[in-house]
């Protein structure tokens, strides 16, 4: 588990390494003013800790990397695995918050509801995003989408393959790197 100072670090050196063309300094602000370093991934499964949205996104990010290299993945931009990668779950941002005996519990009090339509959002007023970085958030939930949306998924990977990737390298960093 990394700790703020080395949150903060990681996410400005993949960043800084890779993107120029957004205002990054922008995007960290965002990031730390609404929590994205310091809010957990999920209540009880996943990064259930503070700093295990960021832990997670940035596996994911690193997943898709990997993935990228390996298995030969062509992207619209060569930035995306980094974008979609760290910034897929952003409507976590506040979605969990602690209750009277320290446990995580879902806030209902959000202004905005949602899972990849809800990041997406959020991340379009940050930065422009191709139509491929939108489906491959927006469906990374993958076979966890409503079953009413399994074939507006599977159009998706159709049209984006690495939608199924970003699926893949966010069950990976759940499941195996357990973040």
């Amino acid at each position: 588990m990394m700790t703020h100072k080395e949150r903060l670090k990681a996410f400005n050196e993949l960043l800084e390494d890779n993107i120029q063309d957004y205002d990054l300094r922008a995007v960290t602000k965002w990031c730390i003013d609404n929590r994205y370093f310091t809010a957990p991934a999920s209540t009880k499964y996943h990064g259930n800790y503070p700093g295990g949205l960021f832990d997670h996104s940035y596996t994911v990010a690193n997943y898709l990397i990997d993935l990228t290299e390996s298995e030969k993945l062509e992207w619209e931009r060569p930035v995306s695995p980094i974008i979609v990668g760290l910034f897929h779950d952003l409507c976590k941002v506040d979605s969990y918050e602690k209750d009277m005996n320290g446990d995580y519990t879902y806030n209902n009090n959000m202004l905005l509801k949602g899972h990849g339509d809800k990041s997406v959002m959020i991340l379009s007023t940050l930065m422009q995003l191709t139509e491929e970085e939108v489906m491959c958030i927006r469906y990374h939930m993958g076979a966890f989408t409503d079953k009413e949306e399994w074939s507006d998924f599977t159009r998706a990977i159709h049209r984006y393959p690495n939608v199924l990737w970003t699926h893949t390298a966010d069950m990976l960093a759940a499941h195996v790197a357990n973040t």
